[in-house]
């Protein structure tokens, strides 16, 4: 648990690492999204935008393997398209047709109240 990272650090899986500080990004960049433009046995290019001002630069850094991780935020995306497609070839093969959109979670109780301004009581001494 200790010290350097072991040989499966570096060949499969990509979480960031502190017991490493070689090829550390800049400050700025820790956590952000990046496209690997020139992937490296030991350092990837990382490309990544960069909001100057007004201006959007694309700045291009190297960045050790160890401080690297792949993007997990498409996954919910993906499994969905994967489900949607079964559920279109089980309709299709029961002669229906489904609707894969997404709709908006409606109330949570059973009774819906209605909100409606309280009657003025008048009181004339």
């Amino acid at each position: 648990t200790k010290g350097l990272p072991g040989l499966p650090r570096y060949l499969t899986t990509f979480k960031r690492n502190s017991s490493v500080q070689k090829g550390l990004p800049y400050y700025y960049y820790h956590g952000r999204a990046g496209i690997v433009f020139n992937p490296n046995r030991n350092a990837p290019g990382v490309e990544k935008t960069k909001i100057l001002g007004k201006r959007q630069l694309r700045k291009r850094i190297p960045v050790r393997i160890e401080h690297v991780r792949k993007s997990r935020c498409a996954e919910s995306f993906l499994r969905r398209v994967k489900e949607n497609d079964q559920k279109k070839r089980d309709a299709g093969l029961q002669g229906k047709s489904i609707v894969c959109k997404r709709v908006p979670q409606g109330p949570q109780g059973d009774d819906v109240k209605v909100l409606a301004p309280l009657p003025i009581a008048e009181n004339y001494f």
